[in-house]
């Protein structure tokens, strides 16, 4: 509690040596790959999974192992850089396993630029995996908890489940506040659903209806059972590499066009902040569109992080694409669903097309397919600018980034 005492919402002053527009379009994505999508294989492990992925991924952007000089790569919260290098057989100049939840993988890319940047590498690999489903290590209480950690003395032992109890705190908060019904939250619910029908690899896939939504168990008040993303297994990888690179290789490039990030705690959010209106996520959503260059007008898909419905709600509302309070009718009568006038979660997301412990990786993979034009029925007629949203741990970190193609 003392370390939030310490902290400031004072605006950080910007670096005058780099700024961050300098990078948008300089790199870019030239292959991906999955693994253990669903329910992985007795036998397999995160680690054997990443690295299936990271096979692929290497394939797919007609390289070779040799190539990789940097890996990034996590699973849970297990450190992993070393161990998918010694796996793999590869021999990197660089390597960072960072873990600040979901958005993980997102800030490698980050990271895997700066590194580039500074000359410390030229291709690299990213990775995550996990078999929490196969292992059964994720109860609803998530996962266990250490008990000389802040979750570990000051949430498990009164009973809240975490982080669904967080979650269920801020999605009571916005109906209190804005008159949002559950009904706005199974409208996210039932898109999710839509699109995973279109999508092969999705694990839900029955037809849904908001009957059978409302129907659906209470978990954490008002948050039902469909309010929750899956529990299954994943694995994904990606490759990055400078753009001018990037046009040399098998498949069509898929640039970083811009970014914005920010920490704020722990998973722990038991600060005095406003857990809507902290301005955090609206300012990461004006950063990235600024350094892209581009405006809301130009996105043709969003990517929201649904760990939860409520989720997409607030992204949509912080990210401006419509007022504080009108998230339930933005999503109304399926417009974020396929058909709708604004694709969204075009995978199906964590709420019907898998959630494997983090879903960073699983949304890059989907905006790089949407922008490639590889994603079939699902496909958004000509996409070419991706909005991704996620976040990490407890409210804890926040991430915007933006995806674009050439054309």
């Amino acid at each position: 509690m003392y370390a939030r005492s310490l902290r400031t919402r004072r605006r950080r002053p910007e670096r005058t040596d780099m700024d961050p527009k300098d990078l948008s379009g300089r790199y870019a994505i030239v292959g991906v790959g999955e693994a253990g999508m669903g329910k992985a294989q007795p036998g397999d492990t995160a680690l054997s999974l990443q690295c299936e992925a990271a096979r692929l991924a290497i394939l797919d952007a007609g390289l070779k192992a040799a190539d990789i000089d940097a890996v990034f790569a996590h699973w849970d919260d297990r450190a992993a850089g070393l161990l998918v290098t010694e796996y793999m057989g590869l021999d990197p100049r660089y390597v960072d396993s960072t873990v600040v939840g979901g958005q993980s993988n997102l800030t490698h890319i980050v990271h895997a630029m700066a590194a580039m940047e500074a000359g410390l590498c030229d291709v690299a690999l990213i990775t995550y995996g996990s078999t929490q489903r196969l292992d059964r290590s994720r109860s609803r209480g998530g996962h266990a908890q250490d008990a000389r950690m802040p979750n570990g003395q000051f949430v498990l032992p009164y009973g809240m489940l975490s982080p669904i109890g967080f979650y269920a705190m801020l999605a009571r908060l916005h109906m209190q506040r804005y008159g949002t019904r559950p009904q706005d939250l199974g409208e996210v619910a039932l898109a999710a659903r839509r699109w995973a029908q279109l999508n092969p690899n999705a694990i839900a896939r029955a037809p849904l209806t908001m009957e059978d939504y409302l129907a659906s168990p209470l978990i954490a008040d008002p948050l039902r059972k469909l309010d929750i993303c899956q529990v299954t297994d994943s694995a994904g990888a990606i490759v990055l590499v400078r753009a001018d690179r990037a046009r040399d290789q098998r498949r069509p490039p898929v640039l970083v066009k811009g970014f914005a990030e920010r920490y704020i705690q722990h998973a722990t959010p038991f600060g005095t902040d406003d857990w809507i209106d902290n301005g955090v996520l609206a300012e990461m959503g004006r950063l990235a569109l600024a350094r892209a260059g581009l405006t809301r007008s130009d996105i043709d898909v969003v990517q929201i992080y649904d760990a939860f419905t409520i989720n997409v709600l607030i992204g949509l509302e912080e990210l401006g694409f419509c007022g504080r309070g009108e998230s339930g009718a933005f999503v109304k009568s399926g417009r974020i669903a396929p058909g709708g006038a604004f694709p969204l979660n075009t995978s199906g997301g964590g709420l019907s097309f898998n959630h494997g412990g983090m879903f960073g990786m699983p949304l890059m993979i989907e905006s790089v397919r949407q922008l490639r034009g590889d994603c079939g029925e699902r496909q958004v007629p000509g996409a070419r600018n991706c909005l991704l949203q996620a976040g990490g741990l407890v409210m804890s970190a926040y991430m915007v980034m933006i995806l674009g193609t050439e054309r």
